[in-house]
């Protein structure tokens, strides 16, 4: 008898095991991860991707995706999107490259600059959405175009060129470009110190998510704007914020590109806005709002480190890369409902 209770109640912590593990947004993006890692290591293991270089390459790529994506993520939990991120990080980055390769100015202002006009901008997408009640997706999709198009007329009339260069001479030695351009030296291969401002971001995100009442506030807003009003949440206030967030990660990202590159062009940071939705998506965040992980964004923005080095690793065309995001894309969303309606049944 003794062991047929202990046999049920195996059964019984078992299940709520599994329970809490269907409940959890980033179980899929943990599995994605190692399932794509298994598939290059086997398929261009022997070509460089197990080597700690080639673990550097996609670590790398991986932060310049996850500085956009955590904060990207957090607006999407909250219900809203923002299409103007890619285009933000070319007209940042053309601040800096302008500012300090053309006018002169010392890196840090040139940089604080960039980062005061995202934020102003991402305080305009938020207030435009929350005034004009619009899809956040046409309003930054029209902040998109008219924030690349200033930034390839401006860059013209002022240096008739589309691309800035000559900053290395200015930022060989500054201290403030130190911050966003060195490497971290492990067992003789250098490591991008962006991996550190991702983790760093990522961290800071989820701490924001799980441990904060913002981070309630968050879900509330992209689960049920007029309940979470109800109960005393501003909703508006959190959402206009959310918004300066992700511009200002694409900002962070320009000053890191630019200022490593020692160049900046108008036509950089394209496409960034629909990696760092799929880097979110993928990380279990849901495209209607009110669900999502920053630490699953954390893995979708590995899966897809991953994916774009490990395509070259093994030596498939680079033009290949938007066929895989698709796909991935695809399977986020099959596996993320799937994973919802399991932890529904399992309630139940």
């Amino acid at each position: 008898m003794a062991t047929a209770e202990a046999s049920v109640d195996e059964r019984v912590r078992r299940t709520s095991i599994v329970s809490v593990l269907l409940t959890r947004p980033e179980l899929g993006a943990v599995a994605g991860a190692i399932l794509v890692w298994i598939v290059f290591a086997l398929w261009a293991g022997s070509r460089g991707f197990l080597t700690l270089a080639g673990t550097a390459t996609w670590l790398e790529v991986t932060a310049q995706v996850g500085i956009v994506g955590s904060a990207v993520a957090l607006l999407m939990i909250a219900g809203e999107f923002d299409l103007s991120v890619g285009s933000m990080v070319g007209a940042a980055g053309m601040i800096v490259a302008i500012g300090v390769g053309t006018y002169g100015l010392p890196v840090w202002l040139a940089v604080i600059i960039a980062i005061a006009v995202a934020l102003a901008i991402g305080f305009m997408n938020g207030y435009l959405v929350i005034w004009t009640r619009l899809p956040s997706f046409i309003v930054t999709l029209g902040t998109l175009f008219i924030l690349r198009g200033l930034t390839i007329g401006l860059t013209r009339a002022i240096t008739e060129r589309t691309q800035v260069g000559g900053l290395r001479a200015a930022i060989q030695a500054d201290p403030i470009a130190f911050i966003f351009t060195s490497d971290i030296k492990i067992a003789g291969v250098n490591f991008s110190v962006s991996i550190l401002w991702w983790l760093g971001i990522a961290l800071i995100a989820t701490w924001v998510l799980v441990r904060t009442p913002f981070g309630n506030w968050i879900f509330g807003s992209g689960g049920s704007a007029i309940a979470a009003r109800n109960v005393g949440v501003p909703v508006a206030r959190v959402k206009i914020i959310l918004f300066m967030a992700t511009a200002g990660s694409a900002a962070l990202l320009a000053v890191i590109q630019v200022l490593t590159v020692g160049s900046g062009d108008v036509l950089r940071g394209e496409q960034k806005e629909f990696e760092a939705i799929i880097t979110a998506v993928i990380g279990g965040t849901l495209l209607t709002g009110g669900y999502g992980s920053a630490i699953g964004t954390i893995f979708g923005a590995i899966t897809l480190g991953m994916t774009k080095q490990g395509i070259f690793y093994a030596g498939v065309p680079g033009d290949w890369y938007l066929a895989f995001l698709g796909v991935l894309l695809l399977l986020a969303v099959i596996v993320n409902n799937y994973i919802r309606q399991r932890a529904s049944q399992t309630r139940h």
